[in-house]
C-alpha cells in the first residue's frame, strides 16, 4: 500500500487517462477523481467564477467596447425620445410640471368658450373683458398664473442668446400664442347672462354603453371590394388642419378605415391648428412632420394621394412643381362651396387626376365656375357624399361592423335610451323640455345668431308674418331678386295663408286635433294643443363646438351681447365643448338645426348624423341641406338670412307643439340614412374613384 502511494505523480497522470477510458472505478480520494468531478464542489465553482472575472479584466478591449456600445445606445434612445416629444419633463424624471396637471383639472371643469384663427383678434378682445350693452356680460379671463404660459416662458429663456431681430420676432409670436392659449374667453358652468355649459359626456357614454372607441379592433369589411382594393397599398392623405370640423374628421376616419383594411397610410398636416392630433395618435395614423421635401418623397412612392380640402391647393402646386408627374396620382376631395376657395385652387384644378365633390349642387357650382374660367378638367368629377361612421351608427342602433352578440343593434337601441335619460339628467332637462341642438363651429356662416333670434321669437310668442307683411315683402326691386329670395317669399306666402301647412302633407297627426283659429288681417293663425291637454313643452337651445379653433371671436362676442339683452332666452341656452364624442348629444336632443348661410352647407355631415339618431332637421333651403332634408318628410326648410328667422321660429314652434310630428319625421330620417348615408354607401362610391385613380400594381 505504501509503495503504491509513494509512486510519483507522473505515474498517476499516465494511468489516469487509461483507467477513465477503460471504465474502471477510480478511488474518490484520488486526484483523477477530483479533476473529473471538480464541478460538484463549491470551492471549485468559486475558483472557476473568479477565473472568468479575471479573464474579463485581462481583456480590457472587450470591456471598453461593451461600455461604448451601451453608451451609444443610450444616447440614441434619449435623442429619439426627445426629438419625438414624448413628454420631455416626465421622460427626464421630473414627472411633468404640476402646474400642467392643474391646468388639465381646470380645463375639465371650465371649458374654453372660443378661440380664433387671428391671434391679434384674441388680444384685442381679451384686453376688453367688459362689453357694455344694457348689462355687463359676465366673461372671465383665464388666470395668467394657471400654467398656460409656462412653456412659452421657458422657450423665451432658451432663445435669449439668438440674434436680436430673430429673437424679437419669435418673442412676439410666443406672446401672441400665449395670449391665445391662456387668456381666451371662457364661460362659467352656471351664468344667468348667457347660459349654462354642459359636458363633455365621454365618460358617461363609456359607462352607460359599456363600450368606448378605444375598444374598437377595426371596422373594415374584409370581404368588401374596398378592402380588396386597398390591401397592401400605400396612400398619403393631406389634411389642411386638425380642427374638429367636417373635413378633418372625415379625412381622419378615411385614414382609419384604410389602416383597418391593411393599407399603409401617411398623413400630411398643413396646419396643426385644432385638437385632433391626439386622436390621430390614438388611431395610430402616422403624421409626416415635414410638409415639404419629406412629404413630397413619401407622396412620390405612394399609390394614391388624397387631398381633403380646397385649402390643400398650395401643397398640390408645390408637389407638382417638385414632381411634374405627381398630378396623375392625386384625387382631390373638395369639401367647400364658396367662390374664395375656388379662386385659390383654380390654378391646379386641371392638373390633378380627379376632383371629388360631396353633393350635386356643389359639383354643378364648381363646374360652372370652371366653365367661366375656361378650365378643362382631366376627368369627370366624382360624387362621394359623407356618411355616418360606424361608431355613431353603432350607438344609433344600425347594424354595423362593431356589433357583437352582447351588443346587437336591438340592445344598442335600449342603451341609447338609457344614454338619453342620463345625458338629459346631467343637463338638468326634464321630459317636458324640447332640446334643439346645433353642433357646428361658431361663426357667421353657420348662423347661430339667427337661430337664437328665432328661438327668442318662439319663446316669447311674438306675432309672426301676416298677409299684409307678405304682400309688402313681395314688392322688391329687380336687382334684389335672387333664387334664395324667391324660395323665401314662396314659402313665406304659403305659411301666411295657413300656418299649419306643414301638417297637411305629413299624414301623421291623428292625435293632435284641436285648433283655435284667430283671424288677423284676413289670415288664420292656428294655435295647437295636445289632444290629452298636456302642458306645452319648454324650448331649450344647445350650441356646440365651444373652444373649437374654427370659432370666430367677434361673432361669439355678438352672440353674447344678444343674450345679455334677452334674459328669458339666456335661461334656455346651453353650451357644449368641441368634441368628437357626440353620441350623447344626439341622444339627448329632440330637434337638430342646420342654419348655414351664404350658399348653404356644402353637405352637412352632422345633418345625416342627426337623422341617424331619429331627429327631425330644420335646415336652410340651399346647398347640400336641401338635397338631404326632404321638406315636410324628414324635416322643415326655411330661407337664409334675417328673412328666414321668422320662418324658422314658426317651424320650431310647430315642432314644439307637435311631438308626434317630431317622432314621425325622425323615423323617416332614419329610413333615409339606412338607404343612402351609412358607411357602406360611401365606400362603395370610393371604390369607383380608387379604381380610376390608383396606380396599377
Amino acid at each position: 500500500m505504501e509503495e503504491r502511494l509513494s509512486k510519483g505523480p507522473s505515474s498517476l497522470r499516465q494511468g489516469s487517462l487509461k483507467s477513465s477510458l477503460s471504465g474502471r472505478s477510480t478511488p474518490k480520494g484520488s486526484p483523477t477523481y477530483r479533476r473529473l468531478n471538480s464541478s460538484r464542489t463549491p470551492r471549485r465553482e468559486a475558483r472557476s467564477g473568479a477565473g472568468g472575472t479575471q479573464w474579463f479584466r485581462s481583456n480590457r478591449v472587450v470591456y471598453w467596447l461593451l461600455l461604448i456600445t451601451l453608451w451609444a445606445y443610450l444616447g440614441f434612445y434619449v435623442q429619439s425620445r426627445w426629438a419625438h416629444g414624448h413628454k420631455k419633463e416626465e421622460f427626464l424624471g421630473f414627472n411633468g410640471d404640476p402646474r400642467d396637471k392643474l391646468v388639465d383639472a381646470e380645463q375639465n371643469t371650465r371649458r374654453d368658450l372660443l378661440t380664433d384663427d387671428s391671434l391679434v383678434a384674441v388680444n384685442n378682445i381679451t384686453n376688453k373683458t367688459q362689453v357694455h350693452v344694457d348689462r355687463k356680460i359676465d366673461v372671465i379671463l383665464a388666470k395668467k398664473g394657471n400654467g398656460f404660459t409656462s412653456r412659452k416662458k421657458r422657450s423665451k429663456r432658451r432663445r435669449r442668446n439668438l440674434p436680436k431681430v430673430r429673437g424679437k420676432l419669435k418673442a412676439k409670436t410666443n406672446t401672441e400664442n400665449g395670449d391665445a392659449e391662456g387668456q381666451e374667453l371662457e364661460i362659467l358652468q352656471k351664468n344667468s347672462t348667457f347660459g349654462l355649459l354642459v359636458g363633455p359626456f365621454g365618460s358617461l357614454e363609456d359607462r352607460v354603453l359599456e363600450w368606448s372607441p378605444e375598444k374598437r379592433s377595426g371596422t373594415c369589411d374584409r370581404k368588401g371590394d374596398f378592402a380588396r382594393l386597398v390591401w397592401s397599398r400605400r396612400l398619403v392623405l393631406v389634411f389642411h388642419e386638425l380642427s374638429m370640423t367636417g373635413a378633418p374628421i372625415s379625412m381622419m376616419e378615411l385614414a382609419t378605415e384604410l389602416l383597418s383594411c391593411g393599407a399603409t397610410v401617411s398623413a400630411v398636416v398643413l396646419s396643426k391648428k385644432g385638437g385632433l392630433m391626439s386622436e390621430l395618435a390614438r388611431r395610430r395614423i402616422k403624421v409626416i412632420e415635414d410638409r415639404a421635401d419629406l412629404s413630397f418623397k413619401t407622396a412620390m412612392k405612394a399609390d394614391l394621394v388624397i387631398a381633403g380640402s380646397a385649402v390643400c391647393a398650395s401643397w398640390i402646386d408645390q408637389y407638382i412643381a417638385h414632381f411634374p408627374a405627381g398630378g396623375s396620382q392625386i384625387a382631390w376631395w373638395i369639401m367647400e362651396n364658396r367662390r374664395e376657395y375656388f379662386d385659390r385652387s383654380k390654378l391646379v384644378l386641371h392638373r390633378v387626376k380627379m376632383l371629388i365633390f360631396l353633393s350635386e349642387l356643389q359639383s354643378k357650382q364648381w363646374l360652372t365656375w370652371c366653365q367661366e374660367e375656361n378650365i378643362k378638367l382631366r376627368s369627370q368629377p366624382a360624387l362621394v357624399p359623407l356618411a355616418v361612421n360606424d361608431e355613431l351608427a353603432f350607438v344609433a342602433g344600425f347594424p354595423c361592423s362593431l356589433n357583437t352578440p352582447s351588443a346587437s343593434s336591438v340592445k344598442m337601441l335600449e342603451k341609447r335610451q338609457l344614454l338619453r335619460d342620463a345625458a338629459r339628467k346631467e343637463m338638468g332637462l326634464t321630459d317636458n323640455d324640447m332640446l334643439v341642438i346645433s353642433l357646428s363651429s361658431i361663426n357667421a356662416g353657420k348662423g347661430q345668431l339667427f337661430l337664437l333670434e328665432s328661438a327668442d321669437l318662439a319663446i316669447n310668442e311674438y306675432p309672426l308674418q301676416t298677409g299684409s307683411e307678405v304682400k309688402k315683402s313681395l314688392d322688391i326691386r329687380p336687382d334684389q331678386s335672387s333664387l334664395s329670395v324667391k324660395h323665401h317669399l314662396r314659402g313665406l306666402h304659403q305659411r301666411s295663408r295657413n300656418l299649419d301647412v306643414s301638417s297637411t302633407n305629413l299624414r301623421l297627426f291623428t292625435s293632435v286635433n284641436t285648433t283655435n283659429a284667430v283671424s288677423i288681417n284676413g289670415t288664420h293663425r292656428r294655435k295647437m294643443y295636445d289632444s290629452k291637454g298636456a302642458q306645452e313643452q319648454a324650448l331649450k337651445i344647445l350650441i356646440g363646438s365651444v373652444g373649437s379653433k374654427s370659432n370666430k371671436i367677434p361673432y361669439v362676442k355678438e352672440i353674447l351681447s344678444f343674450l345679455s339683452q334677452h334674459a328669458k332666452l339666456s335661461e334656455s341656452v346651453l353650451w357644449a365643448p368641441a368634441t368628437t364624442r357626440v353620441a350623447s348629444l344626439y341622444s339627448a336632443a329632440d330637434v337638430y338645426v342646420m342654419n348655414s348661410q351664404g350658399l348653404g352647407e356644402t353637405f352637412g355631415r352632422v345633418t345625416v348624423e342627426a337623422m341617424a339618431f331619429g331627429l327631425p332637421v330644420l335646415g336652410t333651403d340651399g346647398g347640400g341641406t336641401k338635397e338631404i332634408v326632404e321638406h315636410n318628410v324628414t324635416g322643415l326648410l326655411h330661407p337664409m338670412g334675417h328673412p328666414g328667422t321668422r320662418v324658422l321660429a314658426e317651424n320650431i314652434r310647430f315642432l314644439l307643439k307637435n311631438p308626434n310630428a317630431r317622432k314621425q319625421m325622425g323615423m323617416e330620417g332614419r329610413k333615409m340614412v339606412e338607404r343612402k348615408y351609412l358607411k357602406r354607401h360611401m365606400y362603395k362610391r370610393f371604390v369607383e374613384v380608387l379604381t380610376k385613380c390608383m396606380r396599377s400594381k
